[in-house]
């Protein structure tokens, strides 16, 4: 199931800057001519809307959500591929920003990442072990 949520992670993400990449690629090549450094200002000093426009195809590509969904989603492969439980406190908040993401953006893919999210909970209440208590030793 954790295979199936990085998976489902990596490509929303992936995807997301791919696409973005496609349909402004005249802003995103414009990046590379002004030289990359501060081609993006965070102030500038008189508003147009070609800087808004630069700002926007930023907020949307490398400053959005899709980097950190990659990252997450090769996280989540590579604890199971090592069998670790991730926390389904993580899946639970996938999925609730996901939701509320796919909510105020419609038609999306937000709603994609609930199917991720819900796999990260239902693969952590698979592998949580039961609690077992074993009785102290005692001394004396």
């Amino acid at each position: 199931m954790l295979r199936w949520a990085s998976g489902i992670m990596v490509v929303l993400g992936a995807g997301h800057l791919v696409l973005l990449t496609v349909i402004r690629w005249d802003g995103v090549a414009g990046w590379v001519t002004r030289g990359g450094w501060a081609a993006v200002p965070l102030f500038a000093p008189e508003r147009t809307v070609a800087g808004l426009d630069n700002s926007a195809t930023f907020w949307a590509g490398p400053g959005s959500f899709s980097v950190p969904l990659v990252l997450l989603g090769c996280l989540v492969w590579h604890l199971a591929g090592r069998g670790v439980a991730v926390p389904a406190g993580i899946g639970w908040g996938i999925t609730a920003w996901c939701l509320v993401g796919g909510v105020l953006l419609v038609p999306s893919p937000f709603f994609v990442g609930t199917v991720a999210g819900v796999l990260v909970v239902l693969a952590a209440r698979k592998q949580t072990p039961a609690r077992t208590r074993t009785p102290a030793a005692h001394v004396g």
